[in-house]
C-alpha cells in the first residue's frame, strides 16, 4: 500500500502550482516570479522543523477559504434552481459524451483524491495521535469534507453567475476577471487570491504526502518534527517535488487547463486501486480489532469503487467507439 502512495501522488503537485500561475497572471503579477516565490515560501514553511507550526499556517490558509461563502451570497444565487439541481440531477445538453465523462472522472479524482488518503494517515502519524483521539479525528475529517464540498458549491455559484452574464468558460482566472466586470474589482481580486490560496494549500499537501510516503518506503526519518540535518532525504524529496512543480508551470504555452484536468482524471482512474488496498487493510480484524470496517463502511467504499470503475470503463469505451452512446438534444 505504501509503495503505491508515491505513484498516486506524483502527477498532482504540478497541477496545483499551475492554478497558482493562472491566478497571478490575471492579477497582473509576473507568473514566473510569482510561481518561484510561492515555491520558496512553501519550502520555508516546511523547513521550520515543527509540525505544529506548519499545521497552524495551513489551518489559517484554510480559514481564508470561508470567504467563498460571502462571495456566493453577494452574487445573489438562484436558491430555487440550486435546490432543484441538487435534489433532482439531470443530464447536461449533448447527453453522455466523452467530454462529460472526462469531466465527471476529474471531479471524482479531485474530490476523493487518492493522495489525501495517504496524506491523512501521514499527518496522523506525524501528529502522534492515539486510538483515544480517533473520534475527534473522524469528526475533523467529516467537518473538513463538508466544508470542502460546500466551498466547491460556492465556486460553482460564482461560475454560474459568470455564465448568466453571457461569459464563456475558459479558466478560473478568466472567470474572476469576468465576474469583476459586472461587480467590482474587489470580487475579481478576492477570487484570484482565493485561487492562489487553494493552489498553495494543494501543493504543500501533495508534496508533503509524497515526501512522507517515499521516506517511509526507504526507511528514512520522515517527520516535520525533525530538523533538516536529521531527515535530509525527507526534506530533499519535498524540495524536489515543489521545485519540479514550479518548473513545469513555467513551460511556455503549456496547455495548463488540459494538463490540470488530465491529472485529475488520472487520479480518478487510479483511485479504485488505492481504495481496494485500503479496503483490504481496513477489513483486517487481526490487525485493527474493533476498529476494523463495519458493514456500512464497506458498503460506502465498495460503492465508490464500483462507480469509479464503471465511469472509467465508459470513458474507455467512448474513446474506442465514439458513437457508442448517441448524443441527445
Amino acid at each position: 500500500m505504501k509503495s503505491s502512495a508515491s505513484e498516486e501522488r506524483r502527477p498532482n503537485w504540478s497541477s496545483e502550482l499551475r492554478g497558482h500561475r493562472a491566478g497571478l497572471g490575471q492579477a497582473g503579477d509576473r507568473p514566473a516570479l510569482g510561481s518561484l516565490l510561492s515555491a520558496l515560501a512553501l519550502i520555508v514553511i516546511v523547513l521550520t522543523g515543527s509540525y505544529r507550526r506548519w499545521e497552524r499556517t495551513v489551518v489559517f490558509l484554510c480559514v481564508l477559504d470561508l470567504a467563498w461563502f460571502w462571495i456566493a451570497f453577494r452574487l445573489h444565487p438562484p436558491l430555487g434552481a440550486i435546490t432543484r439541481g441538487t435534489l433532482i440531477p439531470s443530464m447536461p445538453p449533448g447527453g453522455l459524451t466523452p467530454s462529460l465523462m472526462f469531466l465527471t472522472i476529474a471531479f471524482m479524482g479531485t474530490t476523493v483524491a487518492p493522495c489525501q488518503l495517504f496524506f491523512q494517515q501521514s499527518c496522523i502519524a506525524d501528529k502522534r495521535l492515539r486510538f483515544a483521539d480517533l473520534k475527534w479525528a473522524r469528526l475533523d475529517t467529516l467537518l473538513g469534507a463538508c466544508i470542502t464540498i460546500t466551498v466547491a458549491g460556492c465556486m460553482m455559484i460564482a461560475g454560474n453567475a459568470s455564465h448568466v452574464h453571457g461569459f464563456a468558460w475558459r479558466d478560473p482566472a478568466q472567470m474572476a476577471v469576468d465576474i469583476g466586470s459586472f461587480t467590482n474589482g474587489f470580487f475579481k481580486n478576492a477570487i484570484l487570491l482565493l485561487m492562489i490560496n487553494a493552489a498553495v494549500l494543494g501543493t504543500t499537501a501533495i508534496s508533503l504526502s509524497s515526501a512522507w510516503a517515499y521516506g517511509e518506503i526507504r526507511g528514512w526519518p520522515h517527520s516535520l518534527q525533525l530538523p533538516v540535518r536529521k531527515a535530509p532525504g525527507f526534506y530533499v524529496v519535498y524540495l524536489v517535488c515543489v521545485s519540479a512543480a514550479a518548473g513545469l508551470v513555467l513551460i511556455p504555452r503549456a496547455p495548463l487547463q488540459l494538463i490540470i484536468l488530465g491529472v485529475q482524471v488520472l487520479a480518478g482512474v487510479m483511485l479504485p486501486s488505492a481504495i481496494i488496498f485500503l479496503q483490504l487493510l481496513l477489513n483486517d480484524k487481526e490487525l485493527l480489532g474493533e476498529y476494523a470496517n463495519k458493514p456500512w463502511n464497506n458498503l460506502v467504499n465498495w460503492t465508490i469503487i464500483v462507480v469509479l470503475f464503471a465511469l472509467s470503463l465508459i470513458l474507455a469505451a467512448q474513446v474506442a467507439a465514439p458513437n457508442l452512446f448517441p448524443a441527445t438534444a
